[in-house]
């Protein structure tokens, strides 16, 4: 059991059996009245967010959230298909649960899968990933004011603004999590 009074970011809750993470929160002492602390949350199954005041004493229990490292083995075509590297066991998520991630997945890389009660409830890429650029604008010579892009796609058909001295057959360094460029190799 977890109470409200030990919320801090990133806590994992159950609400009614529903899953939650803690986004922001703040201990509120007014100058008349009960202290409370107001809490924005995400449901971690469906994305929902919400913000709700609640009473110091109030308790909950804790949402257990297993996170399992896997391998992308391959695209069957309707499914992609992941394995566990302690067991070996094969899982097949379907388009809609990873179609964010795989845009930074190659095969046989590895990813986090995270579990509540059984399901998959999410898959996460590394932070920062390192990508072949298969097709890219030509920089125009002259073209040297800074900050200035164009867009790149790379090997696994992500597009992101990469800096005109960077062309085809580059490998650069991306941030998977706001999908920007952050160096060339």
């Amino acid at each position: 059991m977890i109470s409200a009074n030990d919320f801090r970011k990133g806590i994992t809750f159950e609400i009614d059996g529903q899953p939650y993470v803690v986004v922001d929160f703040q201990h509120v002492k007014p100058g008349k009245g009960a202290a409370f602390v107001r809490t924005t949350y995400r449901n971690i199954i469906t994305g929902a967010t919400r913000e709700e005041a609640f009473n110091p004493s109030d308790r909950f229990n804790r949402a257990r959230i297993e996170k399992k490292n896997m391998q992308y083995l391959y695209n069957d075509g309707a499914n992609y298909i992941f394995m566990d590297n302690e067991t070996y066991e094969q899982l097949e998520l379907s388009n809609e649960q990873v179609q964010d991630v795989m845009m930074y997945v190659r095969e046989n890389d590895s990813v986090d899968v995270r579990f509540y009660d059984g399901r998959v409830i999410d898959v996460e890429a590394p932070n920062f990933v390192e990508l072949e650029i298969v097709e890219a604008e030509p920089g125009v010579r002259g073209d040297s004011a800074s900050n200035i892009t164009k867009k790149a796609t790379l090997e696994t058909g992500a597009v992101v603004n990469v800096p005109l001295f960077v062309n085809v057959g580059d490998t650069v360094k991306v941030d998977t999590r706001t999908g920007e460029y952050l160096s060339r190799k």
